[in-house]
C-alpha cells in the first residue's frame, strides 16, 4: 500500500487563505499597508466590545509547548520570541515524503541563513524511534550543524499531535501505511505573535518559493511593527 499524507484541500485553503471559513474574516481596515499583509489564518475569536462597537476578531496563538530539540535543549514559545519561523513534521525513518519536504525546507533555510530573525522548527511524529541521537544525526546530514536556527524536535504523542492541529496540518499514527505514520507536508509560517500567516504544500516546488518571497514580507511587518512600538 502507498505511503498516505495529506495535503490542504484547494478549496479548504481558498478558505484559509481570504479568511471566510466560519469566522474567519479579519476586521475590515482601509489602509493599504495592512490590506498587503499576509493573512491571518485559522478560526478567529469574536471579542465583543463594551462599548457597542463592532466586536474585536483575533486570530489564534500557537499554545504554550515544551519540546527537546536535537542538542538535548529544552524549547518552549519563548525560544521563537520575537522571530518568525517555519514548522513541519516528519518522522526519521519516513519511506515517502519526508526527504522531499526537507530538501525543499533546507531551499527556505539557506535562503534566510543570514537573517536570525528567522527560525525553523521540525517536530518528529515518531518519538519512540527518533532519539536526540537520531535527530541530531538527521540534522547533521542534513547540513544542518546545531540547533542555533533549526530545532529538530521531540515530544510526547499527544503534544505533537495537538501541535500539528495547532499549525492546522495533520499527522498520526496510521499502522495501515508504510512507516506507521501519516502526515501531511505542509510547512506552516509564524509570525513573533505566535499567528499562523501562511500554509505551503512542502511537497510543490511553486509553493516554498512562495515562501521564500513571502516570508521577507512578514519580516518587513515585523520590523514595522517595532518601529511603531519604539515611538
Amino acid at each position: 500500500m502507498p505511503f498516505l499524507f495529506f495535503r490542504v484541500p484547494a478549496a479548504l485553503a481558498a478558505l484559509l487563505l481570504t479568511g471566510s471559513l466560519g469566522l474567519l474574516s479579519c476586521s475590515p481596515t482601509t489602509d493599504q499597508a495592512a490590506a498587503e499583509r499576509l493573512p491571518y489564518l485559522g478560526i478567529h475569536r469574536i471579542v465583543p466590545r463594551a462599548d457597542g462597537a463592532p466586536p474585536d476578531t483575533l486570530p489564534p496563538r500557537v499554545p504554550a509547548f515544551t519540546l527537546t530539540n536535537q542538542d538535548g535543549q529544552t524549547i518552549t514559545n519563548a525560544t521563537f520570541a520575537g522571530k518568525v519561523y517555519v514548522t513541519d513534521f516528519f518522522f526519521a525513518t519516513c519511506p515517502s515524503i519526508c526527504p522531499k519536504m526537507q530538501s525543499e525546507l533546507l531551499r527556505v533555510y539557506e535562503a534566510n541563513q543570514a537573517n536570525p530573525d528567522v527560525l525553523f522548527l521540525s517536530h518528529t511524529i515518531d518519538p519512540a524511534h527518533d532519539s536526540l541521537p537520531v535527530l541530531r544525526d538527521y540534522a547533521q546530514r542534513l547540513g544542518i550543524p546545531n540547533a542555533a536556527r533549526w530545532h529538530f524536535a521531540t515530544a510526547p504523542h499527544d503534544t505533537i499531535f495537538a501541535l500539528a492541529r495547532a499549525y492546522m496540518t495533520a499527522a498520526e499514527v496510521d499502522k495501515g501505511v508504510a512507516g506507521g505514520f501519516a502526515h501531511s507536508g505542509t510547512f506552516a509560517l509564524v509570525d513573533s505573535q505566535r499567528r499562523v500567516r501562511g500554509l505551503y504544500d512542502g511537497m510543490e516546488k511553486t509553493e516554498v518559493d512562495r515562501l521564500i518571497r513571502e516570508l521577507p514580507e512578514l519580516l518587513k511587518e515585523e520590523a514595522e511593527a517595532r518601529q511603531t512600538a519604539a515611538k
